[in-house]
């Protein structure tokens, strides 16, 4: 059995960068609802929080969506 290590260290590194990738975008719409949360406290208007906030979980459930697109296909 021959082990193919430059295609296994490939898809470890592509995981990671994928993985780190969909944290950060979902760490950033958990900030921007806690950003709007705080606007409404002190009375301001938070809506590009609010719309940014929601296009990183957009972006995070459109990944989802392509990476169980690539398991089943």
């Amino acid at each position: 059995m021959k082990i193919d290590w430059e295609a296994l260290s490939s898809v470890f590194g592509v995981s990671l960068v994928v993985t780190v990738a969909l944290v950060a975008l979902f760490t950033l719409g958990i900030m921007g609802l806690t950003r709007q949360e705080r606007a409404t406290a002190q009375g301001g208007s938070a809506a590009l929080a609010v719309t940014g906030a929601y296009a990183c979980f957009a972006a995070c459930a459109a990944a989802v969506t392509y990476g169980i697109y690539l398991i089943v296909a």
